[in-house]
């Protein structure tokens, strides 16, 4: 019996050929969307999966100010030693420190630029249980000055000779090192290339104290039996006594939350200064849907079709069931005849994906492996989903056929075509796909406009043909005399030094307002030189720029932004001009510890972060903490100019120049939502293809059982346009049908994943009519194309046995 089911269904596969090649397609292409996808996801939901994870926390911050609420993945050093004397429920802690910039390190003659350091306490490996190819973490990171290496740091200063116990010069000071990881988890939440022992950390014992100093990176270990929930109350209480006198005062406030260590990689898209290696759960969660709204689209095209074709096998089933074929077999055969498609589109679609594979692995800097050989449970979860796919799609269909009343097929009543029920499901169908396809198009369009909008936004600075690099070899002593033989070649506009650039770090600190009765506001501080606002091309819209020809500029001027001018209450920024602002400084020294002066200008917002972001309140001042050089070259002379940097270089500096393009550091910000709307823009183009395949297998029988019909029109005179437009009508109505659908739904769907930036499109009404007007378009050609056919058709071969 089986042998015969199988038979049948191999000889109806290739007796309906074009039935089976859209089916096939349909569903081969939905099988590889889900299949990519579905392998992406996967992957994603691995991150630090490993015994013990379920006890470990990071802690964050959630900051409240007048502009809203944020979450900081940097906290207080504080934390980790409170949490662990006060709160018995606490098994262990870890801070991490991250080492933002690029430092040297050298080996003997060895020597070159490094970066992803992390300074940490020798807690971090009970922590993270990572392996060592040489030495142990036992006391890895106890003593100061002690640095663990990553295998291919290892490899390429030490040329396979073991590190262990040898030193090596971090930024001229040396470093014992005491092991070498082998390569890190592949889903591991951190990604670095060295740690550094944290008590290597120069700073003052007071500042380490500090409740308000959020730098660092803590981690919790807790009890097994520990509840973190009732933890959380009691820490977020004495949190808030130590902290809040402070920093409420100063117009913002904080409260520390737990997070699971599991939930790092794909929960904090939107922390602010975080160092994980980041996913986003929103973005997952898209793409899942996608996926199954393409596999949903090519399993609705073969109930379709199967429907829409069952007239052909009408007089078979009558003759089965005359015979004495029950309905359970007819239902068994018909199902087993869905799946063999689904398995078949399964088996095309599994080699299709390994050979899509290298370019997903690349797209994503992943490295997915598919291999259904060498994966047994990958194999079986493929058998599980065709047979899945194959029941979900076909049990409708061999329930309409398998329910035929055999007299009535075999008298030849049509009894398909007058079946309202079928029709209403046929249609029903086929305006779902589309109000897929549309909804993908709108979502697509606006996240390209965004992502457009992230670009070429104006950021109230020039970053183009701008080159930065950090000071080194005390030449922040020599400033002066540098920039000035820089200013040597007409290929250099202008260069300045200082501390906070756009897209790199800054100091978050507070500023004292004495008409405000003292009162301490957080603003982002940039420490500058005259030649800041110049070479970064920002606007002055008050007041003047700092000039060397004011002697009492370096210790007694500030230059704020127009979001400042609100915040501190000045009104505006003519107001702002001559007012007074207090600021603690740095350097701390008996005689004058405060920097007392006056606003000097106000300049138009910049963006410095990204336009996830909203701009804060910025100040600019004159302050002997030199940390990089920005240097504004013209665009013709980038080859002549970098040449004459690097010779002037060194001159005062041995080591050789590690610089990059501002415009390159921005770029990478949005690398996240440029591979989703490249992602979209793939899923769309599949899903409108599986559409089409359906809209022309649907219109080629539409015109078949119309046959006879058209002939006696074409007889009577119809034109072709007349028979083109008869069979295409019905489509087009369900086609506008799905735009009424999709419409509302994309644009609550778009207007929510745009809440994720300070700074967005808006979503234009055009944007809708395009996405209808090329579904419109393509269900048109897609239809016309049958429609045409049958209208050029001769109508004496279709009434010829009349």
């Amino acid at each position: 019996m089986n042998k015969n089911y199988l038979k049948t269904a191999l000889r109806n596969l290739w007796r309906y050929k074009g039935f089976s090649l859209i089916n096939i397609a349909s569903l081969t292409i939905g099988v590889v969307g889900c299949l990519l996808i579905g392998l992406f996801v996967w992957d994603e939901k691995q991150y630090d999966d490993f015994k013990g994870a379920d006890q470990l926390f990071r802690i964050y911050n959630q900051r409240t100010t007048s502009n809203g609420t944020t979450n900081m993945a940097m906290v207080p050093p504080t934390f980790a030693p409170f949490a662990k004397q006060q709160f018995p429920e606490v098994e262990e802690t870890l801070r991490l420190l991250n080492i933002p910039n690029r430092i040297l390190l050298e080996s003997g003659e060895k020597k070159g630029y490094e970066e992803k350091g992390l300074m940490a306490e020798n807690s971090f490996f009970s922590f993270f249980p990572l392996a060592f190819s040489k030495g142990s973490a036992v006391n890895a990171l106890a003593d100061k000055n002690t640095i663990v290496l990553t295998e291919k740091l290892a490899q390429k200063y030490f040329a396979g000779k073991d590190p262990v116990g040898k030193v090596v010069q971090v930024d001229k000071e040396p470093f014992r090192v005491t092991g070498v990881l082998a390569p890190l988890p592949e889903h591991f939440h951190l990604d670095f290339a060295y740690l550094t022992s944290l008590s290597s950390l120069n700073v003052p014992k007071e500042r380490m104290e500090s409740w308000g100093w959020q730098q660092f990176f803590t981690y919790l270990k807790l009890k097994k039996n520990a509840d973190p929930g009732a933890f959380l109350i009691k820490f977020q209480k004495e949190v808030k006594e130590k902290s809040n006198p402070t920093t409420q005062a100063s117009g913002y406030s904080y409260a520390p939350f737990l997070q699971p260590l599991r939930d790092i990689h794909l929960k904090s898209s939107d922390f602010e200064w975080d160092i994980a290696r980041r996913g986003n759960i929103t973005y997952v969660k898209a793409l899942t849907i996608i996926a199954v709204f393409v596999l949903v689209i090519a399993c609705f095209n073969f109930v379709n079709l199967a429907t829409a074709r069952s007239f052909r096998r009408a007089k078979e089933i009558g003759v089965r069931k005359v015979i004495g074929a029950e309905r359970r077999q007819l239902l068994l055969q018909f199902t087993g005849e869905t799946i063999l498609l689904s398995i078949i589109s399964v088996l095309i679609a599994s080699v299709i994906s390994t050979l899509l594979l290298p370019w997903l692995n690349n797209f994503t800097g992943k490295s997915i492996s598919f291999n259904i050989l060498t994966q047994p449970v990958l194999a079986l979860l493929l058998i599980a989903g065709s047979l899945v796919i194959g029941i979900a799609a076909g049990i409708y269909p061999a329930m309409v056929l398998s329910s035929f009343q055999p007299i009535k097929v075999l008298k030849g009543i049509n009894t398909i075509s007058t079946n309202n029920k079928q029709v209403i499901l046929r249609q029903g169908l086929i305006v779902l796909q589309f109000t897929l396809s549309v909804l993908l198009i709108v979502c697509a369009l606006v996240v390209y406009r965004q992502v457009k909008y992230l670009h070429d936004k104006d950021l109230g600075f020039s970053k183009d043909q701008v080159v930065t690099f950090q000071l080194r070899g005390g030449l922040e002593s020599k400033i002066a005399a540098f920039k000035n033989d820089l200013m040597e070649s007409p290929d250099v506009i202008s260069a300045t030094a200082g501390y906070g650039l756009p897209g790199d770090i800054f100091a978050g600190d507070e500023i004292i307002v004495p008409k405000n009765d003292n009162k301490q506001y957080p603003v982002s501080l940039f420490l500058t030189d005259e030649d800041y606002i110049t070479t970064l091309g920002l606007h002055l819209i008050a007041g003047r720029n700092f000039s060397k020809n004011f002697s009492t500029d370096k210790d007694q001027a500030f230059i704020i932004n127009e979001t400042a001018v609100k915040e501190l209450g000045f009104g505006t920024p003519q107001h702002a001009i001559g007012q007074k602002l207090h600021w603690n400084k740095w350097n701390k020294d008996a005689a004058d510890p405060v920097k007392k002066g006056k606003i000097i200008g106000v300049i138009k917002d910049f963006h410095f972060k990204s336009l996830h972001e909203k701009v804060n309140s910025q100040v600019l001042q004159i302050y002997p903490e030199y940390y990089k050089v920005a240097v504004k070259i013209k665009g013709k002379g980038v080859d002549r100019a970098l040449t004459h940097i690097k010779t002037v270089w060194s001159r005062y500096v041995s080591d050789p120049l590690d610089y990059a393009f501002m415009d390159e550091s921005f770029g990478a910000l949005y690398s996240a939502e440029q591979k989703l709307a490249s992602l979209l823009w793939i899923f769309t183009g599949m899903a409108i293809f599986i559409g089409c395949l359906g809209l022309f297998g649907l219109a080629a029988f539409s015109a078949e059982q119309r046959v006879k019909e058209i002939g006696i029109r074409k007889v009577l005179g119809a034109t072709v346009f007349n028979i083109t437009t008869l069979i295409s009508k019905n489509f087009v109505y369900l086609v506008l049908t799905s735009f009424v659908l999709a419409f509302p739904i994309s644009l609550w769907a778009m207007n929510k994943w745009l809440q994720d930036f300070a700074y967005r499109v808006n979503i234009s009404w055009w944007i809708f009519i395009l996405a209808g007007l090329l579904t419109l378009l393509v269900a048109i050609v897609t239809v016309s194309f049958q429609a045409i056919k049958a209208a050029l058709t001769n109508p004496v071969k279709s009434l010829r046995t009349e």
